[in-house]
């Protein structure tokens, strides 16, 4: 990443103001007084037992999903006539019980056969490592008709190194130290905290004090509900407040590591502090704090477009999928979409401008319940005066945003090096030779040197340019050379953090005084090791309109049938759910 990047970032996340009372110390003291006890307790719970706790989680987390999910629109400002209101169950209730459901299956494996068993694990003929995660069963293939995923390990690392790595907290003779880990919450999507806990739990061997996030505290008593088995055997305690108690506890001497999902301003007030001591330290490469610290910090999110020949009817799905990556949650995603790169010379670059310009049109209007978002959306509308807002403003209102012909090198950079956080994103036409694979090399160079984070990109390619192979080579390379920890094609990036098999995180490497989308990874149900990237393939067009497009008008029905199947498998969900689905 070029240096001028890393001035960038993500805007102040102010806290919100009047809600749940903090944690008070003495009650910190004691949940992690109770934590350190059972922490050893944690490590020896055999695998039988593991997979009755997970088994018994399914079951408390389907019990609280229809609350949780009621409390999470709520909250959000969402109308209880809006099909957007299905959103919280995918991005709650269901990711979570599919995870669980994941991680059983796994542990499973490992009891029947020593190890976990992915789909396939090759060796390709540079000498790179690919686990195949997805599909893997009949769930997968009915919940994701069309998509398979991939991990690409580290470089360097053999085929025999990886398969005896996979689970191996499991392997008789390994087991890591007892230890306590801070999970510091995020505050925009429901699953994030459960899933960050699941995984310190079953795949570090660690037991989890969880701090809720001001933004989405009011979720706490449902998450304890879901998570109920775990607190009751004292493996888990779940605490309340701002700031103040967040560096209580970083502080704490009972707390053996640290994750946050959240911002990089957050991270570096925890490893380097704040002001302008906490930059001195940050200059000098000196933490305040030996605490081991993972993170997931978010994005500019690239999306590029290979240009192809698209049918009217391609450019309307596709505008539809490219404003859905932005309308989703209100624009309050790490992972939404933030630049749209495409080929200058591309014909139908226009019409696909157009496209993505009506899907924000028919969006539904959203609440930006996320503080700060009407200041950061100010200060991107204030800096490029070609923005073009779709839906009400005024006081209390922030509307989806497009900045169309953003130049990197003419216009100011604030789109490219720092990250919106609410529903505001740019498109940069590239000129270069008509070539598509020169064009591929010149966006993958924009994106790995120009755009902050290295978190997540996708790449949106028509099967018949496949067909030609130097464009399938172009394609292939660029996925080799993205800098991101997940790289997706055709669809939504963060489908593979509702996939839960394929590992969640930055790409590998980050220096802790630069550190853009963060370190370390989450999911991963296959417990794999010495992961790189993952890698979805999705179809250029599917069968049904996916259940995350704005349009898509079944979710909210479909919700509690996709919970239960997610979860358990369960056929009698199935039914209801695909009805659900091809109506959407």
């Amino acid at each position: 990443m070029s240096t001028d990047v890393a001035q960038g970032g993500t805007l102040p996340l102010p806290e919100p103001h009047d809600g749940v009372p903090s944690t008070a110390q003495p009650d910190l003291d004691a949940a992690l007084a109770t934590l350190r006890e059972r922490a050893s307790a944690w490590t020896m719970v055999d695998l039988p037992a593991r997979i009755d706790l997970l088994d018994r989680l399914v079951q408390s987390t389907l019990d609280a999903a229809p609350a949780w999910v009621v409390a999470a629109a709520d909250a959000k400002g969402i109308p209880q006539d809006s099909p957007a209101r299905g959103e919280d169950w995918a991005s709650g209730p269901v990711v979570l019980l599919r995870n669980l459901a994941l991680l059983r299956r796994t542990l499973a494996q490992i009891h029947d056969t020593g190890r976990p068993q992915p789909p396939g694990i090759r060796t390709r003929q540079d000498g790179q490592v690919v686990v195949d995660v997805m599909p893997a069963d009949l769930v997968d293939r009915v919940l994701f008709t069309g998509f398979s995923a991939e991990v690409r390990l580290q470089p360097g690392v053999t085929q025999v190194e990886a398969e005896a790595r996979m689970g191996r907290i499991y392997r008789e003779g390994y087991r890591p130290e007892p230890g306590v880990t801070l999970v510091l919450g995020a505050g925009n999507v429901s699953s994030i905290a459960p899933m960050d806990t699941l995984y310190q739990l079953f795949a570090l061997d660690r037991v989890v004090v969880l701090k809720m996030n001001p933004v989405n505290e009011h979720l706490g008593p449902h998450l304890g509900e879901a998570l109920s088995p775990l607190i009751r055997e004292g493996f888990l305690r779940i605490v309340y407040g701002g700031s103040e108690v967040g560096r209580y506890l970083t502080d704490h001497d009972e707390v053996d590591a640290i994750h946050i999902t959240g911002s990089d301003k957050s991270y570096e007030a925890i490893v380097f502090g704040p002001g302008e001591d906490g930059q001195r330290r940050k200059e000098a490469g000196e933490p305040r704090i030996e605490t081991p610290v993972s993170a997931e910090l978010g994005n500019v999110t690239p999306v590029i477009v290979v240009p192809g020949p698209w049918s009217p009817r391609d450019l309307d799905f596709h505008g539809e999928n490219i404003a859905s990556m932005l309308t989703n949650n209100a624009g309050f995603n790490c992972v939404a979409a933030r630049v749209v790169v495409q080929h200058r010379a591309w014909a139908k670059r226009r019409a696909l401008l157009e496209a993505i310009r009506s899907s924000l049109r028919d969006a539904e209007p959203r609440v930006p319940y996320y503080p700060g978002a009407r200041d950061r959306w100010e200060r991107f509308v204030d800096t490029y005066g070609s923005a073009e807002t779709f839906g009400p403003d005024g006081t209390g209102q922030v509307p989806f945003t497009l900045i169309p012909e953003l130049d990197p090198d003419q216009d100011p950079d604030l789109a490219v090096t720092t990250e919106a956080f609410c529903g505001v994103m740019a498109e940069v036409a590239l000129d270069t030779p008509r070539s598509i694979p020169d064009y591929l090399d010149a966006a993958v160079e924009l994106c790995n040197e120009r755009l902050w984070g290295t978190l997540a990109a996708a790449i949106i390619v028509h099967p018949r340019s496949l067909a030609d192979p130097m464009v399938a080579d172009a394609v292939e390379r660029a996925v080799e050379r993205l800098e991101y920890g997940s790289v997706v094609l055709n669809h939504f990036p963060g489908a593979v953090y509702a996939f839960s098999s394929p590992p969640w995180g930055a790409f590998p490497g980050a220096d802790p005084a630069d550190i853009q989308s963060g370190t370390g990874i989450v999911h991963n149900t296959f417990l794999l090791e010495d992961v790189q990237k993952s890698v979805v393939h999705g179809p250029f067009r599917p069968p049904t309109k996916p259940l995350w497009f704005q349009s898509n008008r079944a979710l909210a029905r479909v919700g509690p049938h996709l919970a239960e199947f997610a979860g358990t498998g369960a056929k009698r969900a199935l039914g209801p759910l695909l009805i659900g689905a091809a109506r959407g």
